[in-house]
């Protein structure tokens, strides 16, 4: 027998630590050196504390039962076990429908997320409930100002808690481990629903009732989350969270920017009235690659004029208006290429960049780096 080789009779337990396998006899372990310790007692090794998470509640489905809806710690306490896997806690930021969060609200949360992250260094990851209907909003808005290495994970649920197949605990609890994660890091905002990650720049709610409703088109999910835990299989290139140069800081509410929808036989008069009402930007959910109809180009032109910024986009789900492709402007460009974002996401950005600067280079930069 080696001296490596350990009799039945020892009853031996082995486990592997952090740093070292030890073999747990009755006079002998061995380092990760390599060095016998002969005639020592094995020491345990404390566990490692569990990562700590933190749960933004703001409302939605997910928490909208039938009599009241659930609190924070509600939510939390819905989970299975969680308490043996993170270190979880929350705060009621709010407990409505998404589409009832204000611009300011959203303000206001993504300072709170800084603010956290900044007195809690020792805090893994943030989660943040959201009803479905504008999630993809609010989760683009927090991916351009949390600017933390540390993700953001947005959840939500098709269906209610008073609902036969209710699944809001079980993507809660694949966001909580999903935000513990370390390959998480460096992900920014993202968004966790039936199973899977993405990214909160490409992802659009896809059907108004189906489980399967958020996706990413052409450039698919980010990774999974199933019974063997989180696995990622991309990452997004773009500019955003630690990267961002949008600080909140100051900021008290959003400078005001519309869309208009490009349909047959639509009128310019629209756009104008938009300008007329105080917006400072609008986008132009353009046809193919960002044709207009009717007497828009009209309006565009008016928008322009009275140094309105003016984003092409598309309708058609997917595709990129490049550099070039917008109306001449004038000096600043107030003509602006939206590249592959969607008009909902081309909006917020849109709203960050105005709020920064009124240089229509910086802002052109912006569309083509976020």
């Amino acid at each position: 027998m080696n001296r490596y080789a350990l009799g039945a009779a020892s009853a031996i337990a082995l486990y592997l630590t952090g740093s070292a396998l030890v073999a747990s006899g009755p006079t002998q372990t061995t380092t990760t050196a390599g060095q016998a310790q002969v005639g020592q007692a094995p020491v345990a090794t404390p566990a490692a504390p569990l990562p700590k998470v933190f749960l933004f509640a703001t409302g939605g489905t997910i928490s909208n039962k039938v009599g009241g809806r659930l609190t924070v710690q509600e939510l939390i306490a819905s989970i299975p076990g969680l308490d043996r896997r993170v270190r979880a806690e929350g705060e009621q930021f709010a407990n409505t429908s998404s589409s009832a969060l204000t611009l300011e609200q959203w303000v206001d949360l993504a300072k709170r997320i800084n603010a956290r992250y900044k007195s809690d260094p020792e805090l893994a990851g943030v989660v943040v409930t959201s009803g479905t209907d504008t999630l993809e909003e609010l989760v683009y808005f927090l991916h351009l100002t949390v600017r933390d290495e540390r993700p953001v994970v947005v959840v939500g649920s098709m269906r209610n808690p008073s609902t036969l197949g209710y699944e809001g605990a079980a993507n809660l609890e694949d966001a909580f481990l999903t935000a513990a994660h370390p390959q998480s890091r460096g992900m920014g905002a993202i968004v966790v629903l039936n199973d899977e990650i993405n990214s909160a720049r490409e992802v659009t709610k896809t059907d108004a009732l189906s489980l399967d409703t958020f996706q990413s088109g052409r450039y698919g999910v980010l990774g999974v989350v199933d019974a063997a835990g989180v696995a990622y299989y991309r990452k997004t290139a773009r500019r955003h969270s630690a990267q961002s140069e949008f600080d909140v800081t100051n900021l008290t509410t959003l400078p005001r920017v519309d869309i208009a929808w490009v349909y047959q036989g639509a009128t310019g008069d629209v756009i104008n009235a938009l300008v007329d009402a105080g917006a400072k930007g609008v986008i132009i959910a353009g046809a193919g690659a960002g044709a207009t109809s009717g007497t828009q180009a009209q309006g565009i032109t008016y928008a322009i004029g009275k140094q309105v910024f003016v984003v092409t986009t598309t309708r058609a789900g997917a595709g990129r208006i490049s550099v070039g492709r917008p109306r001449a402007g004038t000096a600043p460009v107030f003509s602006i290429s939206g590249d592959d974002l969607t008009p909902l996401k081309a909006r917020i950005l849109l709203m960050l960049a105005i709020a920064t600067t009124n240089d229509g280079r910086a802002i052109q930069r912006m569309f083509s780096e976020y």
